[in-house]
């Protein structure tokens, strides 16, 4: 039997005050009655000096919150990453290859990945480098859609999905 897709759907306040860099992420199981939060991205309130966004993954054993990483912004445009210890500069994760490119490339364990904007401008897809889809997101719906053989970086795919739509919704794509 086939494995299915992970599906997570972001959550984001109705409060028009509040940094779309807080959410919180859900995953999507079929014929369940309640939601699974998976991840909590906090970011701290404006003006605050270090503006830093820490996330945190529900560790499903303990069912204790643990945090995975942080970004780190020095600019709303420029911020490291940080995945547990492994440090990464925002540019490493949004890639370009030339000036015209409409695609945003990552590297993971040595394989590249690339994030496109989908035909209707408003969806974003993520292929591998055989030009293979290994996740999607649906604007609409806040629904992101990643292929099992993902799950063992889950979190790359689910961290690089948010800047992309962070820097889309700059208008830096």
């Amino acid at each position: 039997m086939a494995q299915s897709d992970i599906v997570l759907r972001f959550h984001y306040s109705n409060d028009m005050n509040v940094d779309t860099r807080n959410f919180r992420v859900y995953q999507v199981i079929e014929n369940a009655s309640e939601r699974l939060e998976v991840y909590r991205f906090s970011h701290p309130t404006p003006g605050h000096t270090t503006p830093t966004t820490i996330y945190q993954r529900k560790n499903l054993d303990a069912l204790v919150w643990e945090t995975a990483g942080r970004i780190e912004w020095s600019s709303n445009a420029h911020a490291t990453i940080w995945f547990g210890v492994d440090e990464v500069p925002v540019k490493d994760l949004r890639r370009v290859k030339n000036s015209t490119s409409q695609s945003r490339r990552f590297k993971v364990s040595g394989n590249e990945y690339k994030w496109k904007i989908n035909e209707n401008g408003h969806d974003l897809f993520c292929v591998d480098s055989k030009d293979k889809q290994v996740a999607a997101w649906f604007g609409e719906e806040k629904l992101l859609k990643i292929t099992p053989r993902c799950a063992n970086f889950l979190e790359r795919i689910v961290v690089t999905c948010f800047l992309n739509l962070w820097f889309k919704q700059l208008g830096r794509w």
